[in-house]
């Protein structure tokens, strides 16, 4: 079956792709996605019969229509000074005037009424210098958990009569096609004046059968890098390493970051440590959130999500700390070292592991007694334990470091019952070589979101979506 344009994944970057084409144009669109429909989406842990993650083959949590990003707190920062790069490419102006097209999107679908929150003007920018900590630019739009999921909803009523959705439908291969192998003159592997169609350019190859396509847009997620990762060595597209970036995940009681939270929300602060001068970050931040549990590859990790919902708020605040991890060589498999991190978690917790600050300090691990007699109440069923036994003392000193740098300007972080969740791993996609157009050396093949290792949170991987979508129908 022939379409004019493909999207491999249905995550932020395919879906405001696919918004773009399918509302702008008459050209065929399809979407293949791994994971299930939006309203069949649904992780087994109930805390009750299930509690811990039993493997699913494919997570809900992480693959789907929505991407990762569908039951994240839905958190869209409007900036460049953080979540990717996609302004290297494309300018900054337009990086931001896409995230605001986004944006408007989002209000239009169900978002309308949430907070937009904003660094600017605030005091707590000047607390933080003062402090030897630095407070990143942002507009914030917090959707939350439960109303990113409405929004997602109405996006897919639009799309599906639109665009073809082949969901539970891995994409195994995506290969160029050879204009002579498929007995084609020269040049006119693009068509032209004498002929009846646009030939094809990729041939996507999947268990419920072969298609062909004009244009491919790749926009696989995180949770694809490894995919993303072969396609691109198969294909000989040039790539980079990344980054990957290990921490924990901290639960503290909503009162002590509220004065941040109550203004910024999602504060992105950054902490140069004194041992080894490594940047350590606040990264995902949830007031009056849960903790939860991911599935990457197999490998168990800690994310958190929070509600818009005040029946669904909690009374903790958690957020990660996230220390980044270059490697060149001869090393260079920076997932794979974070991968193994995690898996050392998962052996020794079955899970992620849970520890008390206070016992980490004190050299201990934690038990299920001492987690009962704190004062934080844990959100997530995990394994007590002893993170000291699977970060690296590099890592694991700069979040001790970082934590007594927050309680600076939120008194109260470093207090023995803080909870610390670990391993949160965040994996990118090797970076891969495209042009300002997000194409990659083969015409027609474009690599966006998270899983090009270009772009790094919601905003980006959705404006991704819109400029491709915009540079195929030649909009500018």
């Amino acid at each position: 079956m022939y379409y004019d344009v493909i999207i491999v994944g249905a995550g932020p970057g395919g879906i405001f792709a696919c918004w773009e084409l399918a509302r702008n144009s008459g050209l065929s669109v399809a979407v293949f996605e791994s994971g299930h429909e939006l309203d069949r989406r649904r992780c087994p842990i109930d805390g009750k019969k299930v509690k811990t993650c039993i493997g699913c083959p494919t997570c809900s949590i992480m693959s789907g229509f929505g991407g990762a990003g569908a039951f994240s707190d839905g958190k869209y920062n409007i900036t460049n000074d953080f979540g990717g790069t996609l302004y290297e490419h494309i300018g900054k102006e337009r990086a931001l005037e896409l995230m605001h097209y986004v944006d408007r999107i989002n209000m239009t679908h169900g978002g309308e009424g949430t907070a937009l929150y904003s660094t600017a003007g605030t005091a707590l920018k000047k607390v933080c210098m003062q402090n030897r900590l630095t407070l990143l630019s942002a507009s914030v739009r917090h959707l939350g958990t439960d109303i990113n999921y409405r929004v997602l909803e109405r996006l897919y009523e639009e799309l599906k009569d639109r665009a073809d959705f082949y969901f539970d439908t891995p994409v195994g291969e995506v290969e160029v096609m050879d204009p002579a192998a498929e007995g084609l003159p020269a040049g006119e592997e693009s068509g032209g004046a004498d002929t009846d169609a646009p030939r094809p350019r990729f041939r996507v190859v999947t268990k419920k059968g072969t298609f062909t396509c004009r244009e491919c847009i790749v926009s696989v997620g995180r949770s694809g890098s490894k995919w993303a990762e072969q396609l691109c060595r198969k294909l000989s597209i040039p790539t980079k390493s990344n980054r990957v970036d290990i921490g924990v995940r901290v639960e503290i009681p909503a009162e002590i970051f509220a004065h941040i939270t109550d203004e910024l929300y999602e504060s992105k602060i950054v902490y140069r440590t004194e041992k080894f001068e490594d940047h350590v970050r606040t990264f995902c931040m949830n007031p009056h959130g849960i903790v939860v549990n991911e599935n990457t590859n197999g490998i168990i990790t800690v994310n958190g999500h929070s509600f818009e919902d005040p029946a669904k708020k909690t009374q903790n605040t958690n957020f990660a700390l996230l220390v980044a991890k270059h490697f060149s060589e001869p090393f260079k498999d920076s997932n794979g070292y974070g991968e193994s991190i995690a898996r050392l978690s998962n052996m020794l917790g079955g899970g992620v592991i849970v520890q008390r600050f206070g016992d980490l300090e004190r050299g201990r691990r934690s038990t299920v007694k001492r987690i009962e007699e704190g004062t934080v109440r844990p959100t997530l069923n995990a394994t007590p334990g002893d993170l000291s036994l699977v970060l690296p003392k590099r890592i694991l000193d700069g979040i001790i470091e970082m934590i007594y740098a927050l309680d600076k300007i939120a008194p109260g972080t470093a207090n023995d019952d803080t909870l610390l969740y670990g391993v949160e791993v965040k994996f990118y996609n090797m970076e891969v070589d495209v042009d300002d157009r997000l194409e990659t050396c083969y015409p027609g093949l474009f690599m966006i979101g998270d899983g090009s290792g270009v772009t790094h949170s919601l905003s980006h991987a959705s404006a991704s979506g819109v400029f491709v979508a915009r540079e195929i129908l030649g909009i500018r």
